[in-house]
Formats: structure tokens, sequence, C-alpha cells
């Protein structure tokens, strides 16, 4: 990775930030939510994937259609986060694969 694309991923975000601010307040809250719980349980894609910028699309057409941000995830943000990321590999993915090779080269 050069510094180019170090540039151009701080403006990506930069921008994608900017969108999240121009949210109503309730969605912000949400959204602000959602992305520290999706950072700890850490997809290993999330950064250079289409998982915020899908929801932050999702969040702007519910803010479109006059939805409340609840009405569009239900009460359970938490479970709503589980539900987006089921099939994706996560960091503790990697950790237990990690774990599991080095336990099997441990005895020799």
């Amino acid at each position: 990775m050069g510094i180019q694309d170090i540039i151009e991923g701080k403006k990506r975000w930069r921008a994608h930030m900017a969108r999240v601010k121009a949210l109503p307040p309730d969605y912000q809250i949400v959204y602000k939510e959602m992305q520290r719980y999706l950072f700890k349980v850490g997809p290993v894609d999330l950064l250079g994937g289409s998982l915020l910028p899908g929801l932050l699309d999702f969040f702007e057409e519910g803010v479109v259609a006059g939805k409340g941000v609840l009405e569009l995830i239900g009460d359970d943000v938490a479970a709503f986060c589980d539900d987006l990321v089921k099939d994706s590999r996560t960091y503790a993915d990697l950790y237990q694969e990690s774990i599991g090779k080095n336990h099997g080269t441990a005895g020799k």
C-alpha cells in the first residue's frame, strides 16, 4: 500500500463520514453505535468492503422514505449487526484458526 492509496482511503473515509453527519440525529447515533460494534466484532473486510457504505445507503433510503431508524433495523441493534456479518470472516475466526494451527504443532 503506497502513500497514494492511504490518501485516497482517507478521502473516501472523510466523504463517508460527511454523509453520516448529514443523517438525522437518531440515525447518526445508531449508525455510530453500529460502526463501533462492527469494529469490535471485526469482519476482516470491514473497511475495504461494502458493508459500511451499504449500511449508509440503507439509512439514507430510510430517511427519504420518512421512516425512523428503529423501524428499519428493529430494537436490537446488535442482533441486526450480527445478522449483517453472519457469513463474513472475522478477526476472531482468524485467531481461532491460528490457535488451531499452533496447537497442532505445539507437541512437536
